[in-house]
C-alpha cells in the first residue's frame, strides 16, 4: 500500500493505546439477524497480545516478501483495495475516481476488537459506488470459529444480495502474536476452525465466506487442505507477481492481493474478472475462470529457485553467468541482452514472453544448460538429481513424477506446460 511515515507512526501508537470494544448489535448494512453473541468486555488495560488494527489482510507476507515483484495487468482488470484503520477516513470519491471497483474493509479481529473506521469505510466506499465486503482477522487460539463468525455478523461482517455487498472474509494467515505461526493449532484443529467459521458464516447468511491467505500459510498449517476450494471463494495474497501457485483445493482465485502499497490506499487487489462479473459475485453467482497463461515475474532483487532456472536457462542461450539463485545486475544485464536479441522489450524483467523465448523442450538423450534448469527445478520440487546436464532415466522418472503431481501429461519430455509448472 502507499505507506506513509504516518502508518508506522500509527502502527506505534496502536500498541498505545487501547483497543475498541466491540459494539454488538451494530450490524452496518447487513440483512442477518443480530448474533448470537456475548457481549464482549474491553481489555483492562492494553497489551502485547490484544487484538490491535497492526494486523490486516496481509500483515505477514510483506515481511516475507523482501523482493515484490509488480504485476503486469491488462489496462481492462477489475482493482480493488482493502483497508482498516491504518487508512483512517478515506477519500472514496478520489478512490473511485482513480479507478477502484470494489473495496474490502477490516471489521473485527478474534473477539474483542473492532475496527473504528469501519463505518466511514465500508458505508463511504458504498456511497462512491464501490462494490463492498467487510473482513475478519482469525485468531484461532482465542476462540471458536463459529464464536468468531458470530462477532463477525454482528459487527458488519454480513451479506445480503443487494448488488453491492461483497461475501465476508476470513482472514486466515500468519500469527501476528506469540505462539508460533498455525497458532500452535495442529493442522487437522486449524482446518477445523476454519470449518466452524465457514459453515457458520453460511448457516446465518445463506453464503459462504470468501478465503482469504496465502499459499504456503495454508500448506503450513492446513496440511494443504482442499475442504474448501468447492465452497468458499479465494482471495488469494501473492506478492511475486503471480496469483500462483493456489492452495490445494482450488482450481482459480476470485481476488488476488498483488501488493501492500500501490494507487489505492491500503492494500492492492484485482479481481478475475470483467466489472459485470464481479457484479455476479456480489450477488452470489459467479464462477470465476481458470487463471489464463500466466508465469511468474522475477526481477532484479529476486532469488531462490526460480532465478537459478532462469540463470541456466540464459546459460543455454550463450550467457556466462554464475548460477547462484540471485538476480543480481549481471543477470539482469544478461536478460536484457537476450530480449533484444528476441526483439523482446528489453526491461531487464522476466516475465511471460521472456519465459516463453527461454525455455528449450528437453527429453531424453538432451545434454546442457537446459537440462540443468530442468534438474535444479525439478530439486526445488522435491526431486534430488545430480544438476549435471545429462537427461538420463533418473531425470526422466523425476519429470514423469512431476508433471502427474501436477495431473500433466506423464510423458516425461520437458515441454512449455512443464516449464512452467516447474516455474510456479
Amino acid at each position: 500500500m502507499h505507506r506513509s511515515p504516518s502508518r508506522r507512526t500509527r502502527t506505534r501508537r496502536s500498541a498505545m493505546r487501547a483497543v475498541v470494544p466491540v459494539a454488538l448489535g451494530a450490524a452496518v448494512c447487513s440483512a442477518v439477524p443480530s448474533a448470537q453473541a456475548a457481549p464482549l468486555p474491553a481489555p483492562s488495560s492494553p497489551s502485547s497480545t490484544a487484538p490491535s488494527d497492526d494486523h490486516h489482510a496481509g500483515f505477514g507476507l510483506a515481511a516475507r516478501t523482501p523482493a515484490p515483484v509488480a504485476p503486469r495487468l491488462a489496462a481492462s482488470a477489475v482493482r480493488g483495495l482493502d483497508v482498516s484503520s491504518h487508512q483512517q477516513n478515506v477519500n472514496w470519491p478520489s478512490v473511485a475516481a482513480a479507478g477502484a471497483a470494489f473495496a474490502y474493509v477490516k471489521a473485527t479481529e478474534g473477539t474483542s476488537y473492532k475496527n473504528p473506521q469501519f463505518d466511514q469505510q465500508y458505508n463511504g466506499s458504498a456511497s462512491a459506488g464501490l462494490l463492498r465486503g467487510a473482513y475478519h482477522f482469525a485468531l484461532p487460539d482465542r476462540s471458536g470459529g463459529s464464536a468468531q463468525a458470530d462477532i463477525f455478523l454482528a459487527n458488519g461482517g454480513g451479506w445480503s444480495k443487494d448488488g453491492k455487498t461483497l461475501p465476508g472474509a476470513l482472514d486466515i494467515e500468519y500469527n501476528p502474536y506469540s505462539g508460533g505461526t498455525c497458532y500452535g493449532l495442529s493442522q487437522t484443529a486449524m482446518t477445523n476452525w476454519i470449518s466452524s467459521f465457514v459453515e457458520r458464516y453460511k448457516s446465518r447468511t445463506g453464503r459462504y465466506p470468501a478465503i482469504y491467505s496465502t499459499t504456503s500459510w495454508w500448506s503450513q498449517c492446513t496440511g494443504n487442505s482442499a475442504a474448501f476450494g468447492a465452497k468458499s471463494p479465494l482471495w488469494i495474497a501473492n506478492y511475486n507477481g503471480t496469483p500462483l501457485p493456489l492452495p490445494k483445493g482450488w482450481s482459480s482465485y476470485t481476488i488476488w492481493q498483488t501488493a501492500d502499497r500501490g494507487p489505492f490506499p491500503g492494500d492492492q487487489n484485482v479481481f478475475n474478472g470483467s466489472l459485470a462479473d464481479l457484479r455476479k459475485f456480489a450477488e452470489g453467482s459467479y464462477t470465476p475462470p481458470p487463471p489464463g497463461d500466466v508465469w511468474p515475474t522475477v526481477q532484479e532483487g529476486s532469488s531462490g529457485y526460480r532465478v537459478t532456472g532462469l540463470q541456466h536457462l540464459l546459460n543455454a542461450h550463450g550467457a556466462g553467468l554464475a548460477v547462484d539463485g540471485r538476480f543480481g545486475p549481471g543477470t539482469r544485464a544478461a536478460v536484457v541482452s537476450f530480449q533484444k536479441s528476441k526483439a523482446l522489450d528489453a526491461d531487464g524483467i522476466v516475465g511471460p514472453l521472456t519465459w516463453q523465448a527461454l525455455i528449450i523442450t528437453v527429453q531424453s538423450g538432451s545434454s546442457g544448460h537446459a537440462v540443468r534448469a530442468a534438474q535444479a527445478l525439478l530439486n526445488a520440487h522435491g526431486a534430488t538429481l545430480d544438476v549435471d546436464g545429462e537427461f538420463g532415466p533418473g531425470t526422466r522418472a523425476a519429470v514423469v513424477s512431476f508433471q502427474k503431481s501436477k495431473a500433466l501429461d506423464a510423458d516425461g519430455i520437458v515441454g512449455p506446460d512443464t516449464w512452467k509448472a516447474l516455474v510456479d
